[in-house]
């Protein structure tokens, strides 16, 4: 199949397509004779395999390395598991930051009495005359 029809199959836009050729995620496909690029049902699994990790917010380092994995079954798995539990700290820590930010701007928007002039709007006096939290 052709670069559109893999992307369609996919739900991949072309340019992340390529992208991922060019990183090695995926493999660079044979060329037709007219110098399109021909691609196979591995290259649909393994298309699949990046997006869906991807999904989970994966790095691509990461990623690279389960492919290895995942080329070399023989391989014991133990960092697989170990690459998921970084991604599963790494994603708690960002969703402590996103809790944080939500309190924040809770205690903003707390700020307001009532809607009335910018000119006495104590939400953007806070924003003109507090630091964030964390920031210099």
């Amino acid at each position: 199949m052709r670069i559109g029809e893999l992307s369609k199959l996919t739900e991949t836009p072309i340019d992340t397509i390529r992208f991922y050729e060019r990183i090695g995620l995926l493999a660079a496909p044979r060329r037709s004779a007219a110098n399109y690029r021909s691609y196979d049902p591995a290259h649909v699994a393994r298309l699949r395999f990046v997006r869906r990790c991807r999904s989970l917010d994966m790095p691509l380092e990461d990623i690279r390395r389960l492919i290895a994995f995942c080329d070399t079954p023989e391989q014991n798995c133990a960092e697989v598991n170990a690459l998921l539990a970084a991604q599963l700290d790494r994603v708690r820590q960002r969703v402590r930051a996103l809790r944080a930010l939500a309190s924040e701007l809770e205690q903003l928007q707390g700020v307001c009495n009532e809607p009335g002039l910018a000119r006495q709007c104590r939400i953007l006096m806070t924003l003109s005359t507090t630091k964030r939290r964390g920031s210099p």
